[in-house]
C-alpha cells in the first residue's frame, strides 16, 4: 500500500509500540456478538454478483452471522434482499441455497403464508382473520441493497446509509479501468478455516509473514520477501528512492507479468489499462469487513468472508475473466498460484488461532511494518465504540499506551 501523497512523514511504519487487541476477541462469545452487531450487521456486505441472479424468479440465501437473507430478481428483473423470515410465527422461508421461485410467489412451508417478490403479505390461510390485523402491516422484513459494478452488497441495518461504492477504503487502488461488469467467473473456490474473521484480515494487511510462509509469492513479487508491501514501508526508503528494482519499488520480478505459476499472463490482457497499472502486477481494493479484490492484468480475483462462529470463517474467492477469454485462457496456470497463496494464509491464521488460547497471552505487540493492523484495530475500535462506548473491553488494553501516528481510513492490504 503506497503512501498517502499529503503525508509529511512518508515513512509507513510504526514509530512507538503499540498493543494488538486482547486475545479473547478471537475466540469469546461475547466478543465475537459484539464484532456482529457493531460491524457485519452495520455495514455494506459483498453477497455476489448480479450473474448469479441473472434469471428473474432466482433466488439465493445467504448466511451473515446468525442472520439468514434471501436475495431474489423479481418478474420485472428487480432485486431484492429480504429476511428469510416469516412473519407469522419467524419460519424459515427458503430451505434450499438457491433455485427458482415458483407462482411468483414466496411461501411459508409452515403455515403457508404468501408473500409477493416485493415482499407484500397476499395470503394467509386462516378461515377468518383477527380483528385489527391488516395484511398491509405484515411484509417481509426488506434488507438494504446496492449494487457496484456488477457486485451485489448488503447491509442489514434499517436505516443503512452509503451505499456498496462509498464504502471502499478511499486508500485502495483504483479498478475503474478493469471491465468488472462484463467479467464471468472462471473458477470458485471454498474453504471453510478455523479462525476467527480478524485474523484472516491482519494476515492480509502485513507481510512479515510473506518470506517465510509464501515463497513462490515472496519470488514473484521481491518487495514481499523482504517482509514488505511498499517502498514506504522501508524506514530506509529514501537512500533508494530513485531504485525501480522491484525488491524497493514493489512490482513484480523481471519478466513477470501477472500471478501465475509462472508469471506470465495466459489470456488476453485488459486493453484499458495503463502502463503503470501493467506495471504494478496487482491493484488492490477493500471494503471491509467482508472483501477485498484484485485487478490483474488478465483477471480479477475476489475474496469474500462469512463469519460463521467465534473462530471459524468461511472464505469464497472468484476468479474472473472476459467471456470471449476464458476458453482461451489457462485457468488452471492462474487459479493454482493464488490458491497455494490463499492455502498457505488460511493454515498459517489456523496456526494463529491455536495459540491465542494461551492463559498467559492477553495480548501482542506490533512491529513497525504492521501499521496497517494498527489502522486496522482503531478500526474494530471506534466501530465497538459506536454501538457501546461504556463498555467497550477492546479498547480497555490501550490505557496508558502512547499512540503513534496512523492513517484514519480502514486499511487496503495484501494477499
Amino acid at each position: 500500500m503506497q503512501p498517502i501523497a499529503s503525508e509529511r512523514d512518508p515513512y509507513n511504519g510504526l514509530t512507538r509500540a503499540e498493543p494488538t487487541l486482547p486475545s479473547s476477541a478471537y475466540w469469546d462469545a461475547d466478543s465475537y456478538q459484539r464484532d456482529l452487531d457493531a460491524i457485519w450487521y452495520k455495514s455494506w456486505l459483498l453477497v455476489c454478483r448480479e450473474a448469479d441472479l441473472a434469471q428473474p424468479l432466482a433466488f439465493r440465501t445467504f448466511r451473515i452471522g446468525t442472520q439468514e437473507i434471501v436475495l431474489l430478481r423479481d418478474e420485472t428483473g428487480e432485486l431484492r434482499a429480504l429476511h428469510n423470515t416469516c412473519r407469522h410465527r419467524g419460519s424459515q422461508l427458503c430451505q434450499e441455497s438457491e433455485g427458482r421461485l415458483k407462482a411468483r410467489l414466496i411461501t411459508c412451508p409452515y403455515h403457508a403464508w404468501s408473500y409477493s417478490l416485493r415482499g407484500d403479505l397476499v395470503r394467509v390461510p386462516s378461515k377468518s382473520l383477527p380483528e385489527g390485523f391488516d395484511k398491509a402491516d405484515h411484509p417481509l422484513y426488506r434488507v438494504a441493497l446496492s449494487v457496484w459494478r456488477g457486485f451485489v452488497f448488503v447491509n442489514l441495518q434499517e436505516d443503512a446509509a452509503g451505499s456498496a461504492e462509498t464504502s471502499f477504503d478511499p486508500a485502495s487502488g483504483s479498478l475503474a479501468n478493469w471491465p468488472l461488469e462484463t467479467l464471468v467467473t472462471g473458477h470458485v473456490l471454498r474453504k471453510v478455516m478455523n479462525c476467527n474473521w480478524k485474523i484472516f484480515w491482519e494476515n492480509f494487511n502485513e507481510c512479515l509473514h510473506c518470506p517465510g510462509v509464501h515463497k513462490d509469492l515472496s519470488r514473484l513479487v521481491p518487495i514481499y520477501g523482504r517482509g514488505l508491501m511498499g517502498r514506504h514501508d522501508d524506514p530506509e526508503w529514501s537512500r533508494h528512492a530513485d531504485n525501480d528494482a522491484p525488491e524497493f519499488s514493489g512490482g513484480l520480478r523481471a519478466g513477470a507479468q501477472t500471478w501465475s505459476r509462472d508469471g506470465q499472463a495466459h489470456g488476453p490482457i485488459f486493453a484499458g489499462l495503463t502502463s503503470a497499472e501493467r506495471a504494478a502486477g496487482q491493484t488492490y481494493a477493500t471494503n471491509l469487513p467482508s472483501m477485498f479484490i484484485v485487478g490483474h492484468v488478465d483477471y480479477v480475483r475476489t475474496v469474500r468472508l462469512v463469519p460463521l462462529g467465534p473462530e471459524q470463517t468461511e472464505l469464497v474467492a472468484e476468479w474472473l475473466f472476459a467471456p470471449e477469454a476464458l476458453d482461451a485462457t489457462d485457468i488452471d496456470n492462474i487459479v493454482a498460484f493464488g490458491k497455494q497463496v490463499l492455502e498457505e494464509d488460511a493454515a498459517i491464521c489456523e496456526v494463529n488461532q491455536k495459540g491465542l488460547r494461551s492463559i498467559r497471552h492477553a495480548a501482542g505487540v506490533l512491529m513497525p511494518e504492521e501499521y496497517d493492523l494498527h489502522r486496522f484495530h482503531n478500526w474494530i475500535r471506534e466501530r465497538h465504540a459506536a454501538v457501546t462506548p461504556q463498555a467497550l473491553k477492546i479498547t480497555a488494553i490501550s490505557a496508558g499506551i502512547a499512540t503513534s501516528r496512523s492513517r484514519k481510513t480502514p486499511p487496503a492490504g495484501r494477499a
